[in-house]
């Protein structure tokens, strides 16, 4: 039975993980696998290495954007977002550096295992990874303070991960692979929305140039729900090209992610905030459930 102290830890170490943005992990590789399932392609082993890989490349990259953003006093007191552990001084920013570097490796470790199913070209996807997660929030031209963190989110958390996860298990590329990937990470994008719109004071203060400081809050929105819509468009071109009239049902999550534009857009506390954000998960959850579940019927 643990104490107190180690039950609070624990407790911060779990928040550093980010839980609502998990979804972001597993939203590609349950699309992905769902697309091999449709092409008889479907191979468990790999999905589920994906699986896990993809899970540790969220968690790395969020104890390092704690890290990173705690030591550069991004994250402060005023933020109307959950405490950062750096920033709050409950984990030192070494321990956090450490944890980081250690997940990142852990993950490229597992990733390697990959190779095997695609061919050493996967090597460098996985390299990539590593190096993206890390210059998110560091290194000398960080992507995240420099309007390119939408762009990393889509390319890595939507036509990589979808595209990669299908490559591997059915051994070739597939350009409806690409176009649902795309389709999905500008999906799981709008958690990264809901975060920037929260945070455009702090991040105004604190020099980070997101896409919401550089273009306003109304852009913002607008970019929530344009990317709806071409998710929308996505799964009618699939139903189209044959996937069965199955796959549509990924759109009823998405018509209920146009209430969470609202929320965000009426969001002035913490909690409206909060509840922006949880909404916006699970959209992405709904989407890569209801959309996956049409595929394989179809």
């Amino acid at each position: 039975m643990g104490t107190p102290r180690s039950s609070r830890a624990l407790h911060v170490w779990l928040e550093a993980t980010r839980p609502k943005t998990l979804p972001a992990a597993v939203a590609p590789v349950l699309l992905g696998s769902a697309l091999a399932w449709a092409d008889a392609a479907f191979q468990l082993l790999p999905a589920l290495i994906c699986l896990v890989f993809a899970l540790l490349i969220q968690i790395g990259t969020n104890f390092a954007n704690d890290y990173l953003d705690g030591v550069r006093g991004t994250d402060t007191e005023a933020r109307l977002g959950p405490q950062r552990a750096v920033a709050s001084g409950q984990v030192a920013p070494a321990v956090m550096r450490g944890a980081a570097l250690g997940v990142l490796l852990l993950a490229f470790c597992l990733g390697l295992s990959l190779v095997y199913f695609g061919g050493w070209w996967l090597l460098w996807v996985g390299v990539a990874s590593v190096i993206c997660a890390w210059i998110y929030t560091g290194g000398p031209f960080p992507l995240a303070y420099n309007g390119l963190g939408d762009v990393f989110v889509v390319l890595f958390f939507g036509v990589i991960a979808v595209g990669c996860t299908h490559y591997v298990q059915s051994g070739y590329l597939l350009g409806e692979a690409v176009v649902l990937g795309v389709a999905c990470g500008l999906v799981v994008n709008n958690i990264l929305v809901v975060n920037n719109y929260r945070d455009i004071e702090e991040d105004r203060q604190a020099n980070k140039r997101t896409l919401v400081v550089l273009l306003g809050r109304r852009c913002a929105l607008l970019q929530y729900g344009l990317s709806l819509l071409f998710a929308v468009a996505v799964l009618g071109w699939f139903a189209w090209k044959g996937y069965g009239a199955s796959v549509v049902l990924g759109v009823l999550p998405l018509v209920l992610g146009a209430r969470q534009m609202l929320r965000l857009k009426q969001a002035v506390s913490a909690e409206d905030y909060l509840a922006s954000l949880k909404g916006t998960a699970l959209v992405v959850v709904g989407f890569s459930v209801f959309t996956s579940f049409g595929l394989f019927m179809g």
